[in-house]
């Protein structure tokens, strides 16, 4: 007979349950997905891109990707780059948010959030201040 709370994963630290491994075909592992998001942003010539493990921290989601474009016009090409690439891979967004013509746009992947800002924005929401006890995974500048 097998002690089922042995196979339970240690409970986290802020009391929360852990977040259920990818099962869909196709879906592949949080950490993975959001490097796959900073190459994306990348090729598309974003700036100053953060990558933030939120996963001890909050439910919401276990990575951040924050990244800024010089104007609308590269706001939207990152964004579509990003929600265009994966689409390609078999990952599909939950949700897009904002507009370039808003200076901000949000792509929903579950476990993975991206933030694209101008830099007045990304200043004025300060999310890297807001979460800063999450551990800065990797920075491009």
């Amino acid at each position: 007979m097998t002690d089922v709370a042995s196979q339970s994963p240690a409970p986290r630290p802020d009391g929360l349950p852990h977040r259920p491994a990818p099962a869909a075909a196709g879906s592949r592992a949080p950490l993975e997905l959001a490097r796959r998001v900073v190459a994306l942003a990348e090729d598309k010539k974003a700036a100053d891109i953060v990558l933030l493990d939120l996963g001890e921290l909050t439910t919401l989601a276990d990575y951040f990707v924050i990244c800024s474009g010089g104007s609308e016009r590269q706001i939207d090409a990152i964004a579509d780059a990003v929600a265009d690439g994966l689409r390609a891979e078999g990952e599909r967004p939950i949700g897009r948010e904002g507009a370039a013509a808003s200076h901000w746009v949000l792509l929903d992947y579950g476990s993975v959030i991206v933030h694209v800002f101008t830099p007045p924005e990304r200043e004025y929401y300060q999310l890297e201040r807001h979460w800063a006890a999450a551990k800065t995974v990797l920075r491009v500048q």
